[in-house]
C-alpha cells in the first residue's frame, strides 16, 4: 500500500489526532512558502515556484544534505499541482517495486491523474534500475523527483540526468534554523529554556539539518519543565547526549581553522599544523573535507618541488576511506606532517593561472599546423603535420619546435623555484628554453 493511501486510512480511522507524532513531523510545512532555507528554488523567481504557477512539473533531482527539505518539497509539489504522490527509498526497493509503481501510475494516467514518484537516495539504484525510469519519464507516466546527498554528476546515469534538472538544496543556515526553533516553541506553547549562547550551540549541533534540530528540541522539551531555569551549555549537552562542537562548521570558526591549518603547512611548521588539525577533529569536522584540503595544499603550495606530496595526500585520503575513524585520522596527520616538511613552491599554480588568463584573452586560436595529425588526404594537402619533428629522434629528446599558436609569442609561464626537485627542473627547463629561443631567432 502506498504511503499516501496508508496516511488516508490512518486519518479516516480517527487515529491521526490521538497518536503521538514527532515534533519534526508535526511541523512539516503545508505550503511551499513555509519551507525554510531554499529561497533560490522557492522564492518569487525560483524555478519550483514557476513550475507550480504554470501547473506543469518536470522531473528533477534534488541534491542536498540531510534535513534540507527534499522530501517535504517533493510532497508539496505534488499536492500543489494535483498529482498523486508516491514515495520509495532506493535502499529498500528493487525492480519489482518499480514495475508495480509504474503500472499503477499508468492506470491513474488513464483516469487523468498524474503521478509524482519521489525516490529517496536515488543514487543507490544501479544502472539498469536507473534506466528503467527513462520510458515512463519520456511518455509522461511519472514525474520523477529524485533525492541524493551525493554528487549526481558521478552517481547518476547521463541518460537519467539528461531528462531531468539537477537542483541544489542548501544546508540550513542559522536564520533558517532559528525560524524552525520559533515554530517549535509556538507548536509546544513554551519557550526553550536556553540562554542565547546555548540556543546557538543547539543550532550548531544540528549542523544545518532541520530535522536533526527539531529532534534535539524535542529531547530538551521532554526533559525539562516549563518553569525550569535556563540550561547551561554543559547541562544541555549532557541532556541531548551530544558533545557540542568546538566551532561552527558552517561559519567563521570553520574557515578560520582551515585557514590556520593551511597557513601552518605553507609556513613549514608541522607542530602548529598538527595542533590546528587536532582542533578541527575535536570540533567534529568531516575528516574527508580535511583530506580534500590537504590534497589542495599539495598542488597549490608544494607542487613540483615535491610531486610526492600529491601521492601522499591522496593515499591518506584513501586510507581514511579504508580505515574510518579514529584509525584513519592518523593517516591524515601523517600527510599533514609530510606537507609541512616538504619544500614549498607555488610555481605550477601561478603558471597555470597566467596561462589561463592568456587563453581567455587570446580567443580561439588554432594550434600550428605542424603539430596537427593528418589522418585524411585533404588534411595532408592543407599542410597538417608538415614539418613536425619527432622529439624522440632529436638530440637530448627535445627538438625545440614552437608549440604556441601562430601569432602568439611564447611565454615563460612556469618559473621553477630553487627548492626541492624544482632546482633540477629549473636547470633542465633553462636549457630547453635556450634551445627554443635559438630556433626562434633562426626562423
Amino acid at each position: 500500500m502506498a504511503h499516501s493511501e496508508t496516511a488516508s486510512l490512518f486519518e479516516a480511522g480517527g487515529l491521526a489526532d490521538s497518536a503521538p507524532r514527532p515534533l519534526a513531523d508535526r511541523l512539516r510545512p503545508n505550503r511551499l512558502g513555509d519551507v525554510v532555507g531554499q529561497p533560490h528554488l522557492l522564492g518569487v523567481q525560483g524555478i519550483l515556484t514557476r513550475m507550480v504557477e504554470a501547473g506543469r512539473l518536470s522531473s528533477v533531482m534534488f541534491w542536498g544534505p540531510p534535513g534540507s527539505g527534499k522530501t517535504t518539497i517533493a510532497r508539496l509539489l505534488a499536492e500543489h499541482t494535483d498529482h498523486h504522490f508516491e514515495q520509495l527509498s532506493a535502499i529498500q526497493s528493487g525492480v519489482q517495486d518499480l514495475r508495480k509503481l509504474f503500472e499503477a501510475a499508468r492506470t491513474r494516467r488513464q483516469d487523468g491523474i498524474g503521478t509524482v514518484l519521489f525516490v529517496d537516495e536515488v543514487h543507490r539504484f544501479n544502472r539498469s534500475q536507473q534506466d528503467s525510469f527513462l520510458p515512463v519519464m519520456e511518455d509522461g507516466t511519472i514525474v520523477l523527483i529524485g533525492a541524493t546527498t551525493e554528487n549526481p554528476s558521478f552517481e547518476l546515469n547521463s541518460a537519467l540526468l539528461s531528462r531531468s534538472s539537477v537542483l541544489t538544496l542548501n544546508r540550513l543556515d542559522n536564520e533558517a534554523l532559528e525560524m524552525l526553533l520559533g515554530r517549535a516553541e509556538t507548536e509546544e506553547k513554551r519557550k526553550l529554556p536556553l540562554e542565547p549562547d546555548v540556543r546557538d550551540a543547539l543550532k550548531t549541533m544540528a549542523d544545518g539539518d532541520g530535522r536533526a534540530l527539531l529532534n534535539l528540541v524535542e529531547e530538551v522539551l521532554i526533559a525539562t519543565r516549563a518553569e525550569c531555569a535556563p540550561l547551561t551549555l554543559a547541562e544541555m549537552t549532557e541532556l541531548v547526549q551530544r558533545r557540542a562542537p568546538l566551532y561552527d562548521k558552517g561559519q567563521d570558526g570553520h574557515y578560520n581553522l582551515i585557514s590556520a591549518l593551511h597557513k601552518s603547512v605553507r609556513g613549514s611548521d608541522p607542530d602548529a599544523a598538527l595542533y590546528w588539525l587536532a582542533r578541527m577533529f575535536a570540533g567534529g569536522e568531516d575528516p574527508l573535507y580535511i583530506g580534500r584540503r590537504l590534497v589542495r595544499m599539495a598542488v597549490e603550495d608544494i607542487g613540483m618541488a615535491d610531486p610526492q606530496a600529491l601521492v601522499q595526500t591522496n593515499a591518506a585520503k584513501d586510507a581514511y576511506h579504508f580505515l574510518g575513524s579514529p584509525e584513519g585520522e592518523l593517516a591524515l596527520a601523517q600527510a599533514t606532517v609530510y606537507l609541512a616538511m616538504a619544500p614549498k613552491s607555488n610555481a605550477a599554480y601561478a603558471a597555470f593561472k597566467s596561462a589561463g588568463r592568456a587563453a581567455r584573452d587570446g580567443g580561439s586560436l588554432p594550434p600550428p599546423k605542424h603539430i596537427l595529425n593528418a589522418p585524411t588526404q585533404i588534411m595532408k594537402d592543407e599542410g597538417y603535420g608538415t614539418g613536425y619533428e619527432y622529439d624522440h629522434n632529436a638530440q637530448g629528446g627535445v627538438s625545440g619546435q614552437n608549440y604556441f599558436p601562430e601569432g602568439v609569442a611564447p611565454e615563460d609561464y612556469y618559473q621553477p623555484t630553487d627548492r626541492g626537485l624544482e632546482l633540477e627542473i629549473g636547470k633542465r627547463l633553462a636549457e630547453w628554453r635556450k634551445l627554443r629561443s635559438a630556433r626562434e631567432r633562426q626562423s
